[in-house]
């Protein structure tokens, strides 16, 4: 969106990137349209969320209607109208045969049918899928949003996957954030990063275990364990939830209040968007 775009580039201006008179840093252009044949070391990103793309036009009565966008691009595994999807495509795409993306992404990426599961199916496959951070609600500014970071490294053709453990942290279950009481802090996540052991991750050490620590948030699961569930669904939880059956460990009631209404704003905004569909067709 050009708004979205300006408000961009100004935030960039006041931190002194980039100059008012020279080329633009950020391109006006849908990425998502066609490869653009830059490659990079690193890609760290927080697509849009929503499920869909779409652009407006005016009809022949003058009118202003809204599209599905699907796009038909060679590099892609899948054709879709999900942009979510769509964007983990294009970022694979984007990187070096070496390099490495961080990617935020909505539930849906891990458990969603059809092209969901031909995209998670070839990421297991041409990439090493190491990691993936569940994050709790309470710190988007969109209410009731429920994200994960992909940790993933792009590898050169291979005719045997590259993904053959994948290590899940957990950091949702019995975890409450809100953006101005209880806001989401580096500190909150140092037990994530020693896990994730960035000096050399492939000596890590799982934190659960079923008799010695049934409440360790940090564990590996295994490719075949994956591909053998439904949809190689990566939509995975292990831990109770406290709340469902400790009345004593639930949150304070204003946590809980502002918990609720999130919730209900985002079931609002979900009819919005159908009612706004609707009134496209």
């Amino acid at each position: 969106m050009a708004s979205t775009r300006r408000l961009c580039l100004m935030n960039m201006f006041l931190h002194n990137i980039g100059e008012v008179d020279g080329e633009s840093m950020i391109s006006p252009n849908d990425s998502l349209v066609a490869d653009n044949g830059k490659r990079y070391d690193y890609v760290l990103t927080n697509p849009p969320f929503g499920k869909k793309s779409s652009m407006s036009f005016t009809n022949d009565d003058g009118e202003q209607e809204r599209d599905d966008l699907t796009y038909n691009r060679q590099d892609f595994w899948a054709t879709t109208s999900n942009k979510q999807l769509n964007f983990v495509q294009h970022i694979r795409t984007m990187l070096k045969s070496t390099g490495r993306a961080a990617v935020v992404v909505p539930d849906n990426v891990l458990f969603e049918g059809g092209a969901g599961e031909t995209v998670r199916k070839k990421l297991l496959e041409t990439t090493e899928l190491h990691t993936i951070l569940r994050l709790p609600t309470g710190i988007f500014y969109a209410n009731g949003v429920k994200a994960n970071v992909l940790f993933f490294d792009n590898r050169v053709a291979s005719p045997n996957p590259w993904t053959k453990e994948i290590w899940f942290y957990d950091y949702r279950t019995n975890v409450h954030h809100t953006l101005k009481k209880k806001p989401l802090r580096y500190d909150d996540l140092k037990e994530f990063v020693a896990c994730y052991n960035p000096l050399n991750r492939h000596e890590r050490k799982g934190s659960w275990d079923a008799t010695s620590n049934p409440e360790g948030r940090w564990r590996k699961f295994t490719r075949q364990q994956i591909v053998a569930r439904d949809k190689s669904s990566l939509d995975i939880f292990w831990l109770k939830d406290k709340s469902l059956a400790d009345l004593d460990n639930l949150p304070e009631p204003d946590d809980l209040a502002a918990e609720i209404i999130e919730n209900v704003d985002a079931g609002l905004n979900s009819f919005r968007r159908i009612v706004g569909g609707l009134a496209g067709v």
